[in-house]
């Protein structure tokens, strides 16, 4: 079975960029995308238990539910217990490192300006997803 990773995030650029470089990183793997958080929970709702993500990458900044409120979802639902969760952002605040972290979040990783950055961020965040 192929490594599948949810990304939600409101910017169609980063969401792009961050799917292509999770595929060079690891080809064959499968990439679902939500443009943004309430997109996100919909998403995570309609898998099935023996089906969830390996990953779930969200952006910390979007205008519906923004990533700490998807990630507080996430927290109240057991089934998501097994589940790494990061945020991908361009704030590095410590104030919204502390409350992803706070709300369940495996890594807080800053947006990359280079693509030597997005690939090391890249191979960090694909080192935490849990396949069976």
């Amino acid at each position: 079975m192929s490594l599948q990773i949810l990304i939600a995030d409101d910017d169609p650029d980063d969401l792009e960029m961050l799917e292509e470089a999770l595929n060079e990183a690891l080809p064959g793997l499968v990439v679902h995308k939500a443009a943004g958080g309430k997109a996100a929970v919909k998403l995570l709702g309609a898998y099935e238990d023996n089906r969830l993500p390996h990953l779930i990458i969200l952006d910390f900044n979007m205008p519906d539910l923004n990533g700490s409120e998807v990630l507080a979802y996430i927290q109240g639902q057991r089934r998501y217990d097994n589940v790494p969760r990061v945020i991908f952002s361009t704030s590095g605040s410590q104030r919204h490192v502390l409350e992803a972290m706070g709300k369940g979040a495996t890594g807080y990783f800053v947006k990359a300006s280079t693509k030597k950055d997005l690939d090391e961020v890249t191979a960090k965040m694909l080192a935490l997803a849990k396949p069976e």
